[in-house]
């Protein structure tokens, strides 16, 4: 803010005030000026450190979803170990049903002595009789031994099968622990910049009412300047316009149509929606990515939407009326 000083008249009294009037308001002017940028400068670092926001708490929602999904696979298998053990007890207390069985046919047959087919054909009332006692005789041994040999070899694959578990087992809880680790590397990072948006919001407001303070006292001089002299009243040289800033160079390039809306609510990943908020389709730009819009600013991808498909995005504007002189325009943007 320019300042010319008033030209002072009258007594001295008129004068000494008209003179500390012009001096302050200089002063105060120069204030202002220098305390412009480090305002702006906030902003800039509050506005980065919402979109490093929006990125990180896009990549927690990531991790939490990878981490439920691999805690669901450990209860799934917890469940296949838990059956596979009652498979094993059923095998381990048939094979011992089937060998007590076997030893106990063996142990009768040899009670009865050296039993053969002729002295079954000797023994027998008839011959009817005979037959069927040698068919029995065979019919319990081939039963018994198939008997064991499939529990055997059911063992013998259930153990393999409870190693490759065992083994998977361990996988997945390495997988866990590695999630979680993640996880929660995430959630301090995210708590760590909300709570540096936080104190940049507070300095902001800070530095906003001390340079508000400032052209109180301005405003104050030069009133009391006007109304003690008869001077022509203060002009003031008008603000420069802001330079537009750079787009950053490096990164993928694409080109997408995007539209402005302006909505109230909150984006996909729970966050209030704000500037820099970009609707994207998550199979094109993944949620968490940083890009410049040419003619918007930075942004981040940060919500999705049913009408968001392909080389499309959406663009948040603070009022309706910026999201309609936006409209729906081809922009070239650029990935980070």
């Amino acid at each position: 803010m320019g300042f010319a000083g008033p030209t002072c008249y009258g007594p001295a009294l008129v004068r000494r005030v008209c003179a500390l009037a012009a001096v302050l308001a200089l002063g105060i002017a120069s204030g202002a000026t220098a305390a412009g940028p480090t305002l702006k400068s906030l902003e800039s670092q509050r506005r980065a450190a919402i979109l490093d926001l929006y990125s990180l708490d896009s990549r927690v929602a990531s991790a939490q979803r990878n981490l439920s999904t691999l805690q669901q696979r450990a209860a799934a298998l917890r469940r296949e170990q838990s059956e596979l053990h009652r498979e094993v007890v059923a095998t381990r207390n048939t094979l011992h049903a089937s060998q007590s069985q076997l030893a106990e046919n063996l142990r009768s047959l040899y009670k009865r002595g050296n039993i053969n087919t002729l002295a079954v054909v000797l023994g027998a009332q008839s011959l009817d009789d005979a037959v069927s006692q040698i068919d029995s005789l065979n019919a319990v041994a081939d039963q018994n031994m198939r008997v064991v040999g499939v529990a055997t070899r059911a063992q013998v694959r259930l153990a393999g099968l409870k190693t490759s578990l065992a083994q998977h087992a361990a996988h997945i809880r390495s997988a866990v622990a590695d999630a979680k680790q993640t996880l929660a590397t995430l959630t301090a990072a995210r708590d760590a910049r909300a709570s540096f948006v936080g104190r940049l919001r507070r300095a902001e407001q800070l530095k906003t009412a001390q340079i508000n303070a400032l052209e109180t006292r301005v405003r104050q001089a030069e009133t009391k300047s006007a109304a003690l002299t008869a001077a022509a009243a203060p002009a003031s040289d008008p603000a420069p316009a802001p330079s537009p800033t750079p787009a950053p160079t490096g990164g993928r390039t694409l080109t997408v149509s995007s539209t402005g809306y302006s909505l109230p609510g909150h984006t996909a990943t729970g966050l209030p929606v704000g500037w820099g908020v970009v609707a994207v389709d998550p199979n094109v730009i993944p949620l968490g990515t940083k890009m410049t819009i040419p003619g918007y600013g930075e942004g981040v991808a940060a919500d999705t939407g049913s009408a968001v498909r392909g080389n499309d995005i959406d663009l948040w504007f603070p009022t309706l009326a910026q999201a309609r002189a936006w409209g729906r325009r081809t922009v070239t943007i650029t990935l980070h």
